[in-house]
Formats: C-alpha cells, structure tokens, sequence
C-alpha cells in the first residue's frame, strides 16, 4: 500500500490559482493546459479574422472566376497556396510573437496572462496598420463607444476584428476589380467577334477560356498575382 499511497501524491495539482507579487494571478499548469486546448478550437476563426488569410483567398477565387475556371485550381489547392503565403506575409509578426511572448513565457520569465497580453501587441499592430480609419470609426460607433478610447492601442479586438475584416474585404475586391478587367476584355472581343461572323449560337466562353488562360500564361501570371498580395501587405 505504501507505493500506491506514495504514486498517488505525485501529479499536477489540477486546480490551483497564485497570486503573484504584481497582483495578477497564475494559473495551474493543468488549467493552462486547458486553456490552450479550448483555444485551438478558435484557431481557423482567429486565422481569418486576424491574419491575411481573408484577403488572399478572396482574391485567388475571383481570379479563378475570371478566367472562367469553375474548379481549377481545386479548393484545396486555393486554401493550400493562401495558407502558405499567409504563413510567408505573417513570419514578421509571429517572429515578433516569439521573441516577445513565448520565449520569454518558457524560460519563466513572465506568467501565462502577461504572455497573452505581450503576444497581443504585435497581432494589433500588424491589423492595425491594415485597417482603415473610417472602418474602425464605424465600429466603435455601432458600439456605442464614441469618445471613450483615448488611442488605437486602448481599442478593444472585439472593435478592432471586425473593422480589419471589413477593411480586407474591401482591399480584396479593390484587386479582384483590377485582375478582372482583362479578362472581361478578352471576352467582349471574342464575343464581337463571333457576332460579327453570325455564330451567335456559339459560346463566346468557349472560345474566350484558351485565349484568357494564354494570356494569363504568357504575362507570368501566379508570380505577378502573388507578388502583388504580398506587396499589399507592405511585405
């Protein structure tokens, strides 16, 4: 019985609560654990509403409309590319997240609650410098808190999510509009064409999709699509 009693005693306390020197409090590692398990259910919100997911995968879909492909590139293939150049326009500010949060949390040198609130800053930061002025005046109207934040760095995310969404949205359609121009030329030539020949019967789709894809071809156009995504982002 003794090595039972002595096993039992050994294992993390599952609910403990310290009050450090500053005031704050420290939580067990069980619960952090727990924390950190509930947040990664969040994590495909937070990679759309926070990074620069939305933007890319809102831009790669128009394109693929407006060449006139209906499922290629597949939707995975899309989600695929728009990952990893999020992952590439991100590296800064997750760099800066490491450097200022994380390590500092795993070597214990500051809790778990000032981790977050150190990890915090850059993400803000990078939203902030993407989101419009006039965005963000309208939601913190809608919230009815105007003349209570002194400065953008007292914005609260509830705010600030939904203006830099709106913002990335408008952003996108911005570059949708400019990669779609021409192609829809192409296709009104094409469709000219045709009717100038009386094979009004014949899609003009038909005929414009290999000219539109050659185009896109010919003027290297995933490098230039890419370069300008990452270039909106100050990358």
């Amino acid at each position: 019985m003794l090595p039972v009693a002595s096993w039992a005693e050994v294992g993390l306390p599952a609910v403990t609560m310290v009050t450090t020197a500053d005031g704050s409090e420290e939580y067990s590692v069980s619960l952090q654990i727990l924390f950190i398990m509930t947040a990664l259910t969040l994590l495909p919100a937070a990679l759309m509403m926070m990074t620069s997911f939305t933007r890319i995968i809102v831009v790669l879909a128009i394109l693929r409309q407006a060449i006139g492909l209906q499922q290629t590139p597949s939707n995975q293939i899309m989600i695929g590319m728009a990952l990893f150049l999020t992952l590439f326009i991100m590296t800064p500010t997750l760099d800066k997240v490491n450097e200022v949060a994380l390590q500092p949390y795993l070597n214990e040198e500051m809790t778990s609650v000032q981790a977050v609130e150190a990890a915090s800053v850059p993400v803000r930061n990078f939203m902030l410098a993407q989101t419009r002025e006039d965005d963000i005046a309208l939601f913190v109207k809608l919230a009815g808190k105007t003349g209570t934040i002194e400065s953008m760095d007292a914005l609260p995310f509830t705010i600030l999510m939904p203006a830099f969404v709106t913002s990335e949205l408008k952003t996108a359609f911005q570059i949708g509009f400019m990669i779609f121009i021409p192609f829809l030329i192409v296709d009104m030539v094409v469709a000219s064409v045709l009717m100038a020949m009386g094979m009004m019967m014949l899609s003009p789709v038909i005929i414009s999709l290999p000219f539109k894809i050659m185009l896109f071809v010919m003027v290297d156009g995933w490098s230039m699509i890419m370069g300008t995504l990452a270039a909106s982002f100050g990358v």
